[in-house]
């Protein structure tokens, strides 16, 4: 099937052609009829996949030039990153036509953005917290919307802006079209779905929390974070790897500055990092000069594992194993994007197995085990490290057996235990 036999209009035919895109995905295919229709619907597909197109095109379509100065669209999104790829992807389909793009988010002022407001819009992309903020303050008209978009709802409910949704959704029109798109589905979803949706017409690509076929997934067993820090080092300077571009995701801001400090040192390659103690600008900067080639290496945490659409992601290597299990499918998603190939690699730690093992029944594999490279220094791990692991994997053992005690009170029941039969075995020889 071509864009053509799905009755995209001739203008972002051309659009579409201009930004290299042949075939539509099976996401699209799936989607765009019911949506074109005025269905409510709901999108699952993996991540890179085109889902953010597959909304896009049916509602440009829909919409077709500007009119008055009152938006018809509204595009719900977690975070700035992902408000500023979006609004990015609607100006390059709309590049034939005159609709009008605002992109609302917060962590900076809003008086440029209640400017372009008033100017006049079509489609606004917002977070849920910076639309609500302005609407509150009579920024924004709302009475002609006749579309609403929640993209990545899942990270929105996670990120608590189920509040704002509500309210959202208490003021704009009661007859408008509701799409709702993810990468995963779960419960909490689900019921956002029961609450908000009509009848939805429900299309999938693919499973929920189904990784991408084109990325190839491989783990390696190290005992601590030198050892991470050594393979991390020796798999990029190693020219068998190819890594033309690679993220690097790990769980906390300062782990992230620490290893781009390190990597920095090491390497000749500049390394910038992104999470969510940057400034927003910084965070731009980052992203754009990784987008355009700038830089080669990205360290950051989930903040970006979500919806960043960046082209020619080679490899994503998790530093850390994320303990939201569904973060991984988007971690990985960063590469592989649209039918090209890609490589996931996962470090893991002896308290970072459970967790890992969680992840392979959510996606139902296993991720083969490769042996850690003779060349990469594995030293002993420190006393401090030990202590931290073992704190982690106690508190895991507790949260699936609230009986379990610790590994500290069994090393004290044992040495009770061992003093008790030193004591009958003393008692005894008197005797």
């Amino acid at each position: 099937m071509t864009f053509e036999d799905l009755n995209i209009k001739r203008q972002f035919l051309n659009a579409l052609e201009d930004l290299g895109f042949e075939d539509p995905t099976p996401i699209q295919v799936k989607a765009i009829p019911s949506i074109a229709n005025g269905q409510d619907v709901i999108g699952i597909a993996q991540t890179g996949t085109g889902k953010t197109a597959a909304y896009l095109l049916p509602i440009l379509g829909n919409l077709k030039f500007a009119q008055s100065l009152e938006p018809r669209c509204l595009i719900l999104v977690p975070t700035k990153e992902l408000v500023i790829q979006v609004k990015s992807q609607v100006e390059q389909l709309s590049t034939y036509t005159d609709l009008r793009c605002v992109a609302l988010f917060g962590g900076v002022g809003p008086n440029t953005q209640i400017a372009e407001i008033v100017a006049g819009s079509d489609i606004i992309v917002a977070t849920p917290g910076r639309f609500t903020e302005l609407y509150s303050k009579g920024h924004i008209y709302t009475r002609k919307i006749k579309h609403l978009v929640l993209d990545e709802a899942d990270r929105m409910l996670d990120m608590g802006f189920m509040p704002q949704i509500r309210r959202i959704q208490e003021v704009i029109p009661q007859k408008h079209q509701k799409l709702l798109f993810s990468a995963t589905f779960p419960q909490k979803v689900e019921s956002l779905c029961d609450e908000f949706l009509l009848w939805p017409v429900r299309v999938e690509a693919s499973p929920p929390a189904t990784p991408v076929s084109t990325v190839t997934q491989h783990k390696y067993r190290l005992p601590n974070f030198m050892s991470k820090l050594n393979l991390l080092l020796y798999l990029i300077q190693n020219e068998k790897q190819d890594i033309k571009r690679l993220i690097v995701f790990v769980r906390t801001r300062q782990l992230a500055e620490n290893i781009t400090r390190f990597l920095s040192r090491k390497l000749e390659d500049e390394v910038r990092s992104v999470h969510s103690n940057k400034g927003q600008n910084s965070r731009h900067n980052a992203m754009n000069a990784f987008r355009e080639g700038d830089v080669r290496i990205l360290v950051t945490t989930d903040v970006s594992a979500r919806g960043i659409d960046i082209p020619d992601v080679s490899h994503v290597i998790n530093f850390s194993v994320p303990r939201q299990y569904d973060d991984y499918i988007h971690r990985i998603g960063r590469t592989g994007r649209v039918f090209k190939s890609g490589i996931a690699i996962t470090f893991v730690d002896k308290a970072e197995e459970h967790h890992l093992e969680q992840i392979e029944d959510l996606i139902q594999q296993k991720i083969p085990l490769i042996k850690v490279p003779e060349e990469v220094e594995q030293p002993p791990t420190p006393k401090a490290e030990i202590l931290v692991m073992a704190k982690e994997i106690d508190d895991q053992r507790k949260r699936q057996d609230p009986t379990f005690k610790g590994a500290f009170h069994d090393k004290k029941d044992r040495a009770v235990k061992a003093k008790e039969k030193k004591a009958r075995a003393l008692k005894k020889r008197k005797r």
